[in-house]
């Protein structure tokens, strides 16, 4: 074998196992569809466990569908103003030849690269079914799902991690490696939206009071965080977009080690402030440290990692009180988790960053840049939806539960007969 062969024979082989990390990545991220949904189920009551589980199966096939129609174009569209553009229907050129070796972008094919991005496009949207369960109508929020993800995520997304304005400003441009603001927030603000136009559960606040609805399975959701942990790995290091190891082994650390600190802050706080250890502020603790970190995890050092993820664990707890206090009923924790973590970690690159590159003013341009038309186009489509087709069941609905009235089965059926007897 002549020399030339070897090095094409490296190259092929060298190409091929970054291939398979992206596509191994896709289906970790595809994963964590599953761990939402054992957490939102775990954490409503169980008579509306069955539509929070639909919900979550609905959620993807959506968001995928939508993603290879129209949303991966407008969200690479290669040569652009910045702001708005469209590489047109479908997944790229298939047809190419070339889509499929080492010309397409030296590290993985046109397919790995599609499905490991359309997997974060579903996961915005299901950010956004926690926070808005037990009283939404389920066919309303499927036409929300399709709205938001096929047109607000992929145009706010091609602004950073399309080549758009945001990838531009400052000494190098936005960072945000896996989605603290542009998959977390994206869905944060949109959930945010929801909440406030919705309103609160049924009991939820009576005369100023807040009343605990508590949740109906905690073993569930935290099977559903470990779940989401793992998938996280390559939500995290497959952002990376290659094999190598010392990129993909250096997220890998600081995105498990942001974890740990969260678990540890949000149980010791949730223990000096209730007086005994809450095992859901626990769980959204982890949520909340993996969440900070998804931003700068390539970009901060292991102490840095521990310390944001610490941080992140205080504040989930008291954003949990806050909205309360707000009388913003979010029955999972997904604005606390995911939205107020999300905005955290993203400031967090600018003042952690050990490169140099990033400033928390670039970050926090960023920040206000996602904010206000993720927000604004939610609540838009949110009330035009409330306008025309109607955004919450009844109040007969809503007592009777969303497995039954939206759906016609129970969750948990048979149990409901003894419980009579």
């Amino acid at each position: 074998m002549n020399e030339v062969t070897q090095v094409a024979t490296v190259s092929d082989a060298i190409f091929m196992t970054e291939n398979i990390w992206i596509m191994i990545s896709a289906m970790l991220v595809f994963v964590m569809g599953l761990g939402f949904a054992c957490v939102e189920a775990g954490l409503v009551r169980a008579k509306c466990a069955a539509n929070v589980a639909f919900k979550n199966i609905a959620v993807p096939a959506i968001g995928i569908t939508m993603y290879a129609l129209i949303g991966f174009g407008l969200m690479y569209p290669g040569t652009f103003n910045g702001i708005l553009g469209f590489a047109g229907f479908g997944i790229g050129d298939w047809a190419n030849p070339n889509s499929f070796t080492a010309a397409y972008n030296g590290h993985f094919t046109l397919f790995a690269d599609w499905l490991f991005q359309a997997m974060f496009a579903a996961t915005a949207a299901t950010i956004v079914s926690g926070a808005v369960a037990e009283r939404v109508k389920l066919n309303s929020f499927l036409v929300f799902t399709l709205v938001y993800v096929a047109l607000v995520y992929p145009i706010v997304g091609s602004w950073t991690w399309g080549g758009g304005w945001l990838s531009t400003i400052g000494k190098a441009g936005f960072h945000d490696l896996a989605g603290s603001t542009l998959v977390h927030s994206v869905g944060g603000w949109a959930a945010l939206a929801g909440v406030m136009i919705l309103g609160p559960r049924i009991g939820k606040y009576v005369n100023g009071k807040v009343h605990a609805i508590p949740a109906h399975n905690i073993p569930l959701a935290t099977v559903g965080v470990f779940m989401l942990w793992f998938g996280w790995w390559g939500f995290n290091a497959g952002s990376a977009l290659s094999g190598d190891p010392k990129a993909t082994s250096w997220i890998l650390v600081t995105t498990n080690l942001a974890a740990v600190a969260g678990i540890i802050t949000a149980t010791l706080t949730s223990w000096i402030v209730s007086k005994k250890p809450d095992a859901t502020m626990a769980l959204n603790g982890c949520l909340a440290g993996l969440v900070a970190i998804t931003a700068g995890a390539d970009v901060v050092t292991p102490l840095s990692s521990w310390i944001i993820g610490a941080i992140a664990g205080v504040l989930v707890v008291g954003a949990v009180f806050l909205f309360d206090r707000l009388h913003l009923d979010d029955p999972v924790g997904a604005l606390s988790v995911h939205l107020v973590n999300g905005v955290w970690g993203t400031i967090a690159v600018g003042i952690f960053d050990m490169t140099g590159d990033y400033s928390v003013l670039t970050q926090l341009i960023g920040v206000a840049a996602y904010a206000v038309p993720c927000f604004g186009a939610a609540s838009l489509i949110f009330f035009a939806i409330k306008k025309t087709m109607g955004l919450r069941v009844t109040e007969r609905q809503e007592l009777r539960g969303l497995d039954q009235s939206e759906h016609g089965q129970e969750s948990y059926s048979g149990f409901q007969i003894f419980s009579n007897m």
